[in-house]
């Protein structure tokens, strides 16, 4: 990887401008030009890049009972001023990203900041390069605006990725070739993992993590990674607000829109929100369009509710068992899948991608 300490340090040169409380980074600016009056926007981290404060979870877009169905979600989220989508190459053998491709023919690609996610799992950079390729034929477009590493969830997770031979290095090829603009990285399991990427001193754009009041007391993304990623400039994109699974919500904790306004109250460029149907949709944009920050006081108080139930992560599982590791993140690991899943009986039934071909990767390769 060329990258010199130099071009770390520019990286961090806006953090302090990054930096804010919930009065800084959660209030409403004015929509860019061409974007919708009711929707909110935020820089995304120190570049000159704006996107939504509320972004479309692409896992669910697999959810949804019908293409027409899904491409209308996307078409009213997009209508309603909403500009960054997640996804993953891995994501249903590659269902969702084909969904998005779909709904963003007829020039509404123009419209969105297109993410997705490389699935390499510490596998190498040549597979990187080849997952690029296939999301961007699904996607029917020549370049993302950001490309992330899927999944850090295991403890050596960080150093394959910088291994030689790694994913990174797909990174630096893909940006000199002009099919990514931004790159980052993803997960959810430990905080720690997290921090040993950034300490490991890659340049990343933007650092994706679940946020919401229960992470706040158990294994805290939201103390222990947000502050590090908003001082060095990065753009933090939060995930998991209703906890992944929404059992906070259901067994009467808390409720969807304290979720919502808590991790959008967060000093972060977006709150990515899993919809798997448009009153899901509709419910989200209304908090976007009454969003009022929380003050300090207010989400002291929401965390303290919810601390009682935090502590053995019961509504955080994604935290603690390793079902919510996507059956790729395993394989290369060694791990067993979860036959139970839907997900695994449509990629097994599906089994055509690069992922089947054997592979060792940049650690053992160098044994």
């Amino acid at each position: 990887m060329n990258t010199s300490r130099r071009d770390f340090l520019k990286v961090g040169a806006g953090a302090v401008a990054a930096i804010s409380g919930v009065s800084g980074m959660a209030e409403r600016t004015a929509a860019p030009a061409g974007k919708a009056p009711d929707m909110i926007y935020r820089k995304f981290g120190s570049t000159d890049a704006h996107i939504s404060a509320i972004g479309v979870g692409g896992h669910h877009l697999g959810d949804l009972p019908t293409l027409d169905e899904a491409v209308q979600l996307i078409h009213e989220a997009i209508d309603a001023g909403v500009t960054f989508f997640d996804n993953a190459w891995e994501y249903y053998n590659g269902k969702t990203e084909t969904i998005l491709g779909r709904a963003l023919r007829d020039g509404r690609r123009e419209k969105v900041f297109l993410m997705t996610k490389v699935c390499t799992h510490g596998r190498s950079a040549k597979l990187a390069m080849q997952m690029l390729e296939d999301s961007l034929r699904r996607y029917q477009t020549d370049h993302l605006d950001l490309w992330q590493i899927h999944g850090i969830v295991y403890d050596n997770d960080p150093e394959l990725a910088y291994a030689k031979g790694g994913v990174l290095e797909a990174f630096d090829q893909a940006k000199k070739d002009g099919k990514v603009r931004f790159v980052g990285f993803t997960g959810h399991k430990d905080p720690a993992f997290h921090l040993k990427m950034l300490e490991l001193g890659y340049p990343f754009d933007s650092v994706q993590m679940p946020l919401n009041p229960f992470d706040a007391n158990y294994h805290s993304f939201e103390k222990q990674v947000l502050p590090e990623v908003n001082r060095r400039g990065m753009a933090a994109l939060g995930m998991k607000s209703m906890g992944g699974t929404a059992w906070g919500i259901k067994a009467g904790v808390v409720k969807a829109e304290e979720m919502l306004r808590y991790a959008m109250s967060l000093p972060v460029a977006t709150t990515i929100c899993g919809m798997d149907s448009l009153d899901v949709l509709h419910q989200n944009l209304g908090v976007v369009r009454s969003f009022q920050p929380m003050t300090e006081s207010e989400m002291a108080e929401l965390r303290a509710r919810c601390a009682p139930t935090a502590a053995d992560g019961r509504f955080e599982p994604y935290k603690v068992s390793l079902r919510y590791d996507n059956p790729m993140t395993r394989m290369p690991h060694g791990f067993p899948f979860d036959h139970t899943q839907r997900e695994v009986t449509e990629m097994l039934a599906n089994a055509d991608g690069p992922w089947l071909v054997p592979e060792t990767t940049p650690e053992t390769s160098r044994r």
